[in-house]
């Protein structure tokens, strides 16, 4: 009997899974070889780089690299070292925690988040009661439209944990991070003890990513533990990432139809995209190499031209001029900064206006002004609302192009919802509109619909 309890026991050891010694429920984010399973968001390719076990980045361009995939509750742990420098400068890094996997509206660095500071040789300090404002030692932030709640009041009312001891070691030394993120509070420990604290986030769920600035910063021994989950609501939630792709790479035309005639006048400059309105290619608009049907696309601009006396009709909302007594139309005088627009499908007919008129950006004016469409086709593709910001500011799009549907979100709000474009291609490349005016664009990301 002895023996066959002893066999028994044998085999439920040998069929049970195997358990690493020591198993403590963590789980490598980064497997020391290559970039699987992490994106370079708005990097040049060389930016980010594995050497020796270790992500490299050059800190060349401001930018991120952003996990692939989402996460809420957590406990990560990771090791950082700033290579030294040759100035005094600060070596500036960081880790987002919870991040939109974009750059956030109107530039082109950084992502909505709370950060996790990765920093040396800084600190900042009020100049009136000499507090220290800002540290290399583990601050917690929100940036870019997040927002969390400090553990400490800081000196001048920012939404910024400030440690609450200096425990950072200086460059070409590594330092360990150990983050506790849940159900909206992160904790950070540095170099073994908790110092700084947020709560209160939003968003609460999204992506992790580490961040290039300006300085060389080595990561290492990258690894997370999940923790259940406790179902944020959507508005706590970030942007989903899957399936973006970038449309502008920072540094030249690439992916775009780059007749010669546009040299020197759609210029990328940094993280923008720069155009003085003055082509001299045959088709002076400036068109994707490649062709889509079904897809999204996120792209920024703004109308940088010096304001002109015009006068405009008044368009109502069901796409008609408002007349006057005599069946003319009514006009009213405007300043006006220009002109572009987003080309869909290869056809200059769907087009997603950019304009500073009354009745904002985001009509299909060719669809609008076509008195043989339906009535319902004209009044789809008029704007219900202006949602664009003042002339000079950024503006971003997020358009949808899904059959013959159309819809279109500027700034946060739809002003364009899924309007018929009949006889619109079913696959076609995009363009950015010349209309003889100074624009700039950013932030261009298309993904493809199924």
């Amino acid at each position: 009997m002895k023996l066959a309890r002893f066999v028994v026991c044998c085999l439920v050891w040998l069929s049970a899974p195997s358990v690493r010694a020591g198993d403590d429920g963590f789980k490598p984010l980064f497997n020391g070889k290559d970039l699987s399973g992490w994106v370079n968001v708005n990097c040049h390719p060389d930016t980010w780089s594995v050497k020796d076990g270790m992500i490299v980045t050059t800190g060349q361009p401001i930018g991120f690299l952003r996990t692939d995939k989402m996460y809420e509750n957590f406990i990560l742990e990771f090791e950082w070292n700033h290579q030294p420098r040759q100035d005094d400068r600060a070596g500036n890094s960081g880790l987002f925690v919870w991040a939109d996997p974009l750059p956030a509206a109107g530039q082109g660095y950084f992502a909505r988040a709370i950060e996790v500071q990765v920093l040396v040789n800084l600190e900042y300090r009020d100049k009136k009661t000499g507090a220290v404002t800002a540290s290399s030692h583990g601050d917690i932030f929100s940036i870019w439209g997040a927002t969390c709640q400090p553990d400490r009041p800081h000196p001048t009312g920012a939404q910024r944990c400030i440690p609450s001891e200096n425990r950072a070691k200086g460059f070409g030394e590594w330092n360990h991070y150990r983050v506790t993120a849940k159900d909206g509070v992160i904790k950070l420990a540095v170099n073994g003890k908790a110092v700084s604290g947020v709560s209160k986030c939003n968003p609460r769920k999204g992506y992790l990513a580490l961040e290039s600035e300006a300085n060389a910063c080595h990561f290492r021994n990258i690894r997370i533990k999940e923790l259940p989950g406790s179902n944020p609501s959507p508005d706590e939630v970030a942007m989903d990432g899957t399936g973006w792709q970038r449309l502008f790479n920072l540094r030249n035309l690439e992916g775009w139809k780059d007749d010669p005639g546009h040299l020197g006048h759609w210029r990328p400059t940094d993280w923008r995209l720069v155009y003085d309105g003055k082509s001299e290619a045959k088709d002076k608009n400036l068109w994707s190499a490649k062709e889509y049907g079904d897809f999204e696309m996120v792209v920024d601009w703004r109308l940088t031209g010096k304001p002109k006396k015009k006068m405009i009709p008044i368009i109502l909302p069901n796409g008609d001029h408002e007349k006057d007594a005599g069946g003319k139309d009514k006009q009213i005088e405007i300043d006006d900064f220009g002109d572009s627009g987003i080309y869909l499908r290869g056809t200059g007919k769907a087009q997603v206006n950019i304009w500073t008129w009354p009745i904002g950006s985001g009509e299909v004016y060719s669809y609008r002004m076509d008195k043989k469409q339906p009535p319902e086709v004209r009044a789809g593709v008029t704007p219900k609302m202006n949602a664009d910001k003042k002339p000079g500011q950024w503006n971003r799009f997020h358009i949808t192009m899904k059959g013959d549907r159309l819809t279109v979100n500027l700034n946060g709000k739809t002003v364009i919802a899924s309007a018929q474009l009949p006889g619109v291609p079913e696959r076609g490349p995009i363009a950015l509109q010349h209309h003889g005016d100074p624009i700039e664009f950013a932030n261009l990301y298309v993904r493809e619909l199924k």
